[in-house]
């Protein structure tokens, strides 16, 4: 463990505002806020320009490790993290193998506390046959349900099925949320297509509004705790408004289904431009950035799911769908706070406090006595330009590239330990398993 650290002249940033102080670090945790005499520190860091939040905490990331690791991998991905401030991370159990199993989750949360830089945690897997472990499990955010098509045997699109998982336990379920069906006849029609702007219309919105409409109707039906994962659609935005107060029901949004657009995009990046669900036309991202600024939308996450350019250059109908996004996140919502379109308060509500609450974790996600010491200084002045080969995701390219965003993350702490700073990660420090209080 490092010395204390004292963080000077910091403007705290939390969701009702902005509070000039200095933060004694002590032991991995925030140990005293206000004006601090600098002999009690070993390392001051003067924040005097800067804005301290605290750590970001990304929901749903696709580090593909295991099995997939010429992708990404736990070391990497969390490095990535730590350099666009996220300091905690939940992952996706679609590995190879699928984290279906007590066994596989052990050895998943072993390996990270190898590899990662920050903090983790993984999400179990629904199938159709285990529901003994997904009510065993300990420590996790919440059961992940693939309601559309995936790989492996992770699909779980019988309603039955889907019943039995909602009406037995307590624990979160976050959903994939698109009708294999609609789905597979979309697939058929264009199945001769080489447009990769057709991706958006084999997923169609009715595809997710259905399996959406589906997951509410039974989180209503068991009150049971809800989480829909990357929405994508207006439909979707106007019934979660009408339905959230019926069941404890949360969603959250991806940046680059606001940020990005069909049919645009498509056509200047092509496969680049795919993931699951997909972007869509302006009228969808319009009213997700709307959906996330009124509340019905309630946090940020990235889906960050990378795949080679090599994978990429495939043809449509053969080229995977998904894209990096963990180290872009907060510098795009902070290039947003700096054009007006929100405050930087939002930006920590949406991306700090809000995950934290949804997911019930342990001591994370403000600038609080006694929290962990995870935190992030951003300087809202500095101008960057996101470019391919400059990255720190392994598969190193952004659906961004070339994008000059202003306001971005300097300095990452984890636990008390500086992770990234001045553009350079220290890869010795190690992160933590993050505690749920389930």
């Amino acid at each position: 463990m490092s010395s204390p650290i004292l963080i000077k002249n910091a403007r705290c940033v939390s969701s009702r505002g902005i509070t000039q102080q200095d933060v004694l670090l002590d032991n991995g945790k925030i140990a005293e806020l206000g004006q601090i005499e600098e002999k009690r520190a070993g390392q001051i860091i003067d924040a005097s320009n800067l804005f301290l939040l605290p750590g970001v905490l990304d929901p749903q990331v696709h580090f593909r490790d295991p099995g997939l690791t010429w992708k990404e991998d736990l070391r990497t991905g969390s490095m990535a993290a730590a350099s666009g401030g996220v300091t905690s991370f939940f992952d996706m159990p679609n590995t190879k193998p699928s984290t279906i199993t007590i066994e596989a989750m052990a050895e998943r949360k072993q390996h990270a506390s190898e590899k990662c830089v920050v903090n983790y945690n993984f999400f179990i897997g629904a199938t159709n046959t285990n529901l003994d472990v997904l009510n065993g499990v300990k420590n996790v955010p919440g059961i992940k349900i693939f309601m559309g098509s995936s790989t492996g045997d992770l699909l779980v699109s019988d309603t039955k099925d889907l019943e039995n998982i909602f009406g037995n336990g307590s624990r979160l379920i976050a959903v994939h949320a698109e009708d294999d069906d609609i789905i597979n006849a979309a697939k058929e029609i264009y199945k001769n297509s080489t447009d990769f702007n057709h991706h958006q219309f084999v997923r169609p919105p009715d595809a997710a509004l259905k399996a959406t409409t589906l997951a509410v109707e039974l989180s209503i039906k068991y009150q049971r705790r809800l989480h829909i994962l990357h929405t994508t659609t207006l439909d979707e935005v106007r019934y979660l408004e009408i339905q959230k107060s019926k069941a404890p029901i949360s969603a959250e949004v991806c940046p680059q289904h606001f940020l990005l657009s069909a049919p645009y995009i498509y056509k200047k990046i092509g496969a680049y431009a795919q993931m699951n669900p997909p972007i869509r036309n302006i009228e969808h991202g319009e009213a997700l950035w709307d959906g996330l600024v009124n509340g019905v939308i309630d946090c940020i996450a990235t889906d960050h799911a990378p795949h080679t350019h090599e994978e990429k250059a495939k043809p449509f109908g053969e080229a995977p769908a998904g894209m990096p996004g963990v180290e872009t996140s907060l510098p795009m919502l902070l290039d947003r706070a700096n054009r007006g379109l929100c405050s930087i308060e939002d930006v920590v509500k949406w991306m700090c406090e809000k995950p934290v609450e949804l997911y019930r974790v342990k001591n994370k996600g403000h600038i609080k006595t006694g929290y962990d010491a995870d935190l992030v200084l951003v300087d809202m002045g500095k101008k960057k330009s996101i470019e391919n080969g400059k990255l720190w995701t392994k598969v190193n390219w952004s659906p961004y590239d070339g994008w000059t965003t202003q306001g971005w993350p300097v300095t990452t702490i984890v636990n008390g330990n500086i992770v990234f700073q001045d553009g350079e990660i220290d890869e010795r420090i190690k992160g933590r398993e993050v505690l749920i209080d389930a």
